[in-house]
């Protein structure tokens, strides 16, 4: 995979759940006829994206998406019947590995070759030789904090997962929050790529070196475990049901003070709408931090792309190249888009919100990793890891059956014999 970072922050508009467009007269977008239909998430960046595709329905050009934050759970069957139910899925560096594994997108050099050729070569997502997805962002999670708050403990921003837990251990005691921290540590996709990124700042390997075989049940593993449940004291009871979203939300009520949030979700927070002046104003962005005395940032880099369906027309094909190329237009930049993600789009600048993203990309972190069976890996932490947030089982026994159902699954695939 090609992966270079250069610009931007992105988006914020329309669209949530599932939407069709039609627009009278003449081809747009230089389709004349075709059929489009996306799923991705529904961030603001993504939004923009999908408004942007929809641009180009007309009499003879359908234009359907469903953005929605259960995307990865309906994106590999949308996409396996014959014709896919979607063309093209908007992905990040993990999504895509499912899409490759089942085999239901196509290599897009052809397409590349006579539509794209004003896209920039960090936007092409190349495996083994192939395009195989056009990115539109990069995309990281890094602090975010209330310089309020912080004065009032007389705290500074934390560099380290240790000075967080300290910090929100004063904020408590002093009374200032009850539950000062927050976090995507939903039950599932969410608290595993928090173990994911805890797990690489105390310098854990996933899989045994050229292998599939896993390896997290070890020190670095239980030492994430711990850190994890040792912040998870100091976030709303609730914290296994908070996704980005409910994180968010809490985040605008004014009860958290410092979190761990992706890039991309920045804009919005330093939005007024369903929050108060004071949050917004106070609302901060620093770098990745690091933990256990590491130099690794406990975080990932990634990207936001798409995709085209194997299992539909060469018509259709066209069509969605050319409707997801017009969403990613230079011309879809502006002051209120330009603030929603860091774009890998020609004429971006970069606004005060990509700051993290940035600091992330200058610590050298280390991007998610794109083989075929971390999908696997991720889906068992996902499945595992409460047991011990809860109180249920040991460090230890949690990432023994992390590796047990992850063994299962990758011989399922054929990974491991």
């Amino acid at each position: 995979m090609k992966f270079i970072t250069k610009s931007a922050l992105a988006a914020a508009m329309m669209l949530a759940g599932s939407q069709l467009a039609y627009a009278d007269g003449h081809a747009k977008c230089g389709i004349e006829s075709g059929r489009v239909s996306v799923v991705g998430n529904e961030f603001p960046a993504i939004q923009t994206v999908g408004a942007g595709a929809q641009e180009c329905a007309s009499d003879s050009v359908e234009v359907k998406t469903n953005l929605t934050a259960d995307h990865q759970k309906i994106n590999v069957a949308g996409m396996t019947a014959n014709p896919a139910e979607y063309t093209t899925a908007i992905v990040a560096n993990s999504s895509i590995v499912a899409l490759i594994n089942e085999d239901v997108i196509r290599p897009l050099d052809d397409l590349v070759a006579k539509h794209g050729g004003d896209l920039n070569k960090n936007q092409l997502i190349t495996i083994d030789g192939k395009v195989m997805a056009v990115a539109f962002m990069a995309n990281a999670q890094h602090l975010v904090y209330r310089e309020d708050v912080l004065k009032e403990a007389g705290i500074e921003p934390p560099k380290t997962y240790e000075e967080m837990l300290a910090g929100a251990k004063i904020i408590r005691e002093k009374g200032i929050l009850q539950n000062p921290l927050g976090g995507a540590y939903k039950a599932g996709w969410n608290l595993a790529q928090e173990f994911n990124n805890m797990y690489i700042g105390f310098g854990g390997e996933f899989f045994k070196p050229g292998t599939a075989e896993v390896s997290i049940n070890n020190e670095a593993g239980v030492k994430a475990l711990e850190m994890m449940k040792a912040l998870s004291e100091y976030m709303n009871p609730d914290y296994l049901t908070h996704d980005s979203n409910a994180t968010s939300a809490e985040w605008k009520a004014g009860n958290v003070a410092m979190m761990n949030m992706w890039g991309s979700r920045v804009g919005p927070l330093r939005e007024t709408e369903g929050s108060s002046q004071q949050v917004v104003d106070n609302t901060k962005i620093a770098g990745p931090m690091t933990v256990g005395g590491g130099s690794i940032p406990a975080t990932t880099l990634w990207w936001d792309g798409w995709t085209v369906a194997k299992n539909i027309s060469d018509e259709d094909a066209e069509a969605t190249f050319l409707a997801m190329k017009n969403g990613i237009d230079p011309k879809m930049l502006n002051d209120e888009t330009m603030t929603q993600a860091v774009w890998l789009i020609e004429g971006y600048q970069p606004t005060p919100a990509a700051i993290g993203v940035f600091a992330t990309v200058e610590a050298q972190a280390k991007p998610y990793p794109m083989k075929p069976f971390q999908g696997l890996l991720h889906t068992a932490l996902g499945a595992e890891i409460p047991d011990f947030m809860t109180g249920k089982e040991s460090a230890e026994k949690t990432l023994a059956d992390i590796e047990a159902a992850y063994n299962a699954a990758a011989k399922e695939k054929g990974f491991l014999q």
